[in-house]
């Protein structure tokens, strides 16, 4: 089986190949085509590979190429994990907005905006291809802001383009292990868009263990969310908030504590980074080593402004494993083999939220087998989240518009509808300075 990587020089690529080291059964990726246009990413990943790969028997076959049509020609899946305009592309976001006084996270608020509008039309045109040069190919879309760009290129592959993002599992990892279940015998009831969603139970044998957890101030306050929100808040709300909902929730302090910051945390992934593919490229050292360093430090430093300012303290060491390549290839193998499991996934909403039309994709739980994944229906998210679920999935629409019709003033109707920008004036601010420092705006006329 061929898996083709787009953005295959990216610096979490060794994790999608690392699980696949451990899969030997019948009907395993034997080749892994990488595709990047940075070539010298490209030579330092193959080199961590290399060194992940060594002395393992049949280890897939790794190929890098610069060409995108040769990536996506026999490929049966296609992990899509681009960054359009790259790591200075997510600090500029970053800068911009902060410099307006408003967030600028890269998925959330007017950074999330400024990476949707460079990274739809290069989605779009992905879809394309491989609807042309590989059409029984399932993608998988891990590029940021997952739920649009899944959305985007769900236009173009219908259900064969599914969205995943490890937040929702970690979330629901913490709450299990606080509650003292098996994280893989527990359902959890799960709602919302990527990056905007709420655990609302957590059934394990058939009983709802939340209301236990809600319940016992002590063991609420133990976790990561419980300590980012706090436990007042999280007992108010009933149910436990994805951690970006932090951005929401507490959007004043967030935006200070980033102005504050020595660094956003794109500027410091940047020169983390380009450390790494300098060390990476080196003949004298090892590239397995120099990645395992980067790797501890960056997840070590994961939403450290928002810890900081909740006094959430360190990340819990369960939580530095990171994730996302176990939902990728668990998909993967459903879809494969027809190992029919269940996973939070992103996908067309098909009836299951009644607040958003069929196509909106939604993030929830799904059923997955050989023919895809099926959302479960789920109850009514209450009317504050409800609110703030269209309110958002509207300024999605928005930016998918603009995208499509380079309309620049569509573009400034989504930065001035997105709740955390408050100002019509500073939407039209931000829009005139990401043009300025993003050619990949050009577009927008």
């Amino acid at each position: 089986m061929r898996l083709t990587i787009l953005g295959g020089g990216g610096f979490r690529v060794p994790l999608v190949y690392g699980a696949l080291l451990g899969d030997r059964a019948e009907g395993r990726v034997t080749r892994v085509v990488l595709h990047d246009l940075d070539p010298a990413r490209l030579t330092a990943v193959t080199r961590v590979l290399a060194e992940q790969a060594a002395g393992v028997p049949d280890a897939p076959e790794v190929i890098a190429t610069t060409d995108l049509d040769e990536a996506l020609r026999g490929a049966d899946f296609v992990f899509s994990a681009i960054r359009v305009g790259g790591l200075q592309g997510r600090a500029d976001d970053e800068r911009v907005a902060l410099a307006h006084g408003v967030l600028g996270q890269e998925t959330v608020g007017a950074g999330g905006i400024a990476y949707g509008l460079r990274t739809v039309p290069v989605a779009v045109d992905i879809a394309r291809r491989v609807a042309r040069l590989a059409p029984d190919a399932w993608v998988i879309n891990f590029t940021n802001p997952a739920g649009l760009v899944t959305e985007a290129m769900s236009r173009h592959l219908g259900e064969r383009v599914i969205g995943i993002c490890d937040s929702p599992v970690g979330l629901g990892r913490r709450i299990a292990r606080v509650l003292g279940a098996n994280p893989g015998e527990a359902w959890i009831d799960y709602v919302g868009l990527n990056h905007l969603g709420w655990v609302r139970g957590l059934r394990v044998a058939g009983r709802d263990e939340l209301p236990r957890l809600l319940a016992d101030p002590v063991l609420l306050g133990s976790f990561e969310e419980g300590r980012l929100f706090g436990v007042d808040w999280l007992r108010s709300l009933g149910a436990i908030p994805n951690e970006y909902l932090h951005y929401y929730y507490f959007n004043r302090e967030a935006v200070h504590a980033y102005r504050q910051a020595e660094k956003t945390r794109g500027a410091f992934l940047l020169d983390q980074q380009a450390g790494f593919y300098e060390r990476a490229a080196r003949a004298d050292g090892s590239a397995l080593a120099a990645w395992d360093r980067t790797r501890a430090e960056r997840e070590a430093t994961y939403m450290a402004e928002n810890r900081e300012t909740a006094g959430a303290g360190e990340r819990e060491a369960d939580d530095l494993s990171g994730g996302y390549e176990k939902v990728a290839l668990a998909l993967m193998r459903a879809v494969a083999r027809d190992e029919r499991t269940t996973l939070i996934l992103n996908v067309r909403n098909q009836g299951t939220l009644h607040a958003l039309d069929a196509d909106a994709v939604i993030e929830v739980p799904c059923l997955v087998d050989a023919n895809g994944a099926h959302p479960v229906a789920v109850a009514p998210l209450p009317e504050h989240a409800t609110g703030l679920v269209c309110a958002v999935k509207g300024v999605e629409r928005m930016v998918l518009a603009a995208a499509g019709a380079g309309s620049r003033a569509t573009a400034v109707k989504a930065f001035a509808l997105h709740p955390l920008v408050d100002s019509v004036n500073v939407a039209r601010r931000l829009m005139e300075d990401y043009a300025g420092v993003h050619p990949g705006l050009a577009y927008l006329k």
